[in-house]
């Protein structure tokens, strides 16, 4: 175990900037941080197709990295990584409402498998291993993830349709555009790291996380009631500072470095 505490970081717009190139000296600063005797991991929406290659790159040690906004928590065991703890839960009431709404959408779910199904190709997802389907059988098994994404609509539009719809039964969050990410009612990245701050036997205090987005929220809030710190990136939206205890910069200003270098 870390003696130092435990550290989780969002992937996109925190670690990465637009183009998927890390931000400015994030790097380094990831290393201090593990070096001094910090467990840094990551904390993301991503699958794990998705995830791997940058807890590789930054030559993280951690045995856990949380994907898929919590519902999949991922552990090394040797070299191999295998999926610890997944949710899931029955998509069909929650995109059957939607698909009503949103009939021309692009829908995925990833199964507990981590398999993906998609009734349409988009170039942001990751589709290793995926199969396209029709509506029906994406609806038919239960599910870690549902991803929807509306190329006509916006964030507005969005927002207007989860308040119309009520998502009572699940969680969900909203990115930048009209994208629409579902996990199992009471999972987020919160919950996850908190399975992992309980194995691993660090002190609710001694943790810090750092996010950018409003999937981002459910982890803030846990941090900060355990006293930990909660860092919001520079160009989050508003309502994702607000929860935050703390700002830094923005990612393309080396935000991430920045939040990092004050444990050093």
């Amino acid at each position: 175990m870390s003696s130092r505490g435990l550290v989780g970081l969002d992937v996109d717009g925190t670690i990465l900037l637009q183009d998927e190139t890390l931000s400015p000296g994030v790097a380094d600063a990831v290393a201090a941080a593990r070096d001094v005797g910090f467990e840094v991991m990551l904390a993301t929406g991503r699958g794990w197709a998705g995830t791997q290659r940058f807890v590789d790159a930054l030559g993280l040690t951690s045995s856990f990295a949380v994907c898929s906004n919590g519902a999949v928590i991922m552990r090394r065991v040797g070299e191999e990584w295998t999926r610890w703890h997944v949710e899931v839960f029955d998509p069909a009431p929650v995109l059957e409402l939607l698909h009503d709404r949103l009939p021309e959408a692009r829908y995925m779910v990833e199964l507990e498998s981590g398999q993906r199904l998609y009734t349409e190709v988009l170039a942001d997802w990751t589709l290793d291993d995926g199969r396209r389907v029709d509506f029906a059988e994406l609806v038919s098994n239960p599910v870690s993830r549902v991803v929807v994404v509306s190329p006509g609509h916006d964030e507005e539009d969005f927002q207007r349709l989860v308040a119309t719809v009520g998502l009572n039964e699940v969680s969900y969050a909203i990115g930048w555009t009209a994208w629409l990410d579902i996990a199992p009612r009471g999972v987020d990245k919160g919950t996850a790291l908190e399975r992992v701050r309980a194995e691993l036997g660090h002190d609710r205090g001694d943790v810090l996380v750092v996010g950018d987005g409003r999937n981002d929220i459910g982890m803030f809030e846990w941090a900060l009631a355990g006293g930990g710190r909660a860092v919001a990136m520079g160009q989050a939206p508003d309502e994702v500072k607000q929860v935050a205890g703390e700002v830094t910069d923005a990612v393309e200003e080396g935000g991430l470095a920045r939040a990092l270098r004050t444990l050093l």
